[in-house]
C-alpha cells in the first residue's frame, strides 16, 4: 500500500494550513498539564509532522508553516512582555474581522509562549519577516519604503505594493 501523495496547497492556501496547525497544536495542548513556550513549540512540531503524514502538506511545507507559526508565538509573546502591553496591541488592526475561534487560539498560544519568555527574559530581538513566507494576523511594515501589509487571517505574504519590497517587521500599536 502506497502513501498518498500531499495535497499541494496553493501559495494562498498556506495560510489554510497555517490555521489548521494553530487549532489542532491548541487542541493538543488544552490536554497538557505542563504548558510552556518550548513544550508547546514541540507540539507545534509534532502536528505539522502529524498533518505532513496524512499526506496534506510535504514535509518541507509542513516545516515551513511549523516556522512560521512558532515565529510569530514569539514574536507577540515578546512584544507582550516586553511592552505589558494586551493581544490586540501586538495584532494592530480590529480584532472584529478576525474570527473570533482563530484570534482565541492565537492568543493562547502566545500567552503560553509569553511565559516562558518572561522566565528566559531573553533580549527580544524583532522577528522578520519575507515575501513568500506566511504570517498570522497583523500588520507588517515594510522595511523598504514602510508601507502597511494588512492580515485579516493567516496569509501568504506578498512583495510590497508600494516599492516590492521583501523584507518586513510587525507593526505595532502605541
Amino acid at each position: 500500500m502506497s502513501k498518498q501523495s500531499p495535497t499541494r496547497f496553493p501559495t494562498e492556501g498556506m495560510g489554510e494550513a497555517y490555521e489548521k496547525l494553530l487549532k489542532l497544536t491548541m487542541e493538543e495542548a488544552k490536554l497538557l498539564k505542563e504548558k510552556t513556550g518550548p513544550i508547546l513549540h514541540k507540539l507545534i512540531d509534532t502536528t505539522s509532522e502529524k498533518i505532513s503524514e496524512l499526506g496534506e502538506l510535504t514535509e518541507e511545507e509542513a516545516e515551513k508553516i511549523s516556522q512560521y507559526l512558532k515565529r510569530d508565538l514569539r514574536e507577540a509573546a515578546s512584544y507582550m512582555t516586553e511592552t505589558g502591553a494586551d493581544f490586540k496591541k501586538w495584532l494592530a488592526i480590529d480584532t472584529e474581522i478576525i474570527e473570533d475561534f482563530l484570534l482565541e487560539q492565537f492568543k493562547q498560544a502566545a500567552d503560553q509562549t509569553k511565559i516562558e519568555l518572561a522566565k528566559l527574559k531573553a533580549a527580544g530581538e524583532t522577528a522578520e519577516y519575507h515575501t513568500g513566507e506566511i504570517t498570522g494576523p497583523g500588520v507588517l511594515l515594510c522595511d523598504a519604503c514602510g508601507e502597511n501589509l494588512h492580515f485579516h487571517k493567516a496569509g501568504h505574504i506578498p512583495p510590497c505594493a508600494k516599492c516590492n519590497g521583501t523584507h518586513f517587521h510587525r507593526l505595532f500599536c502605541q
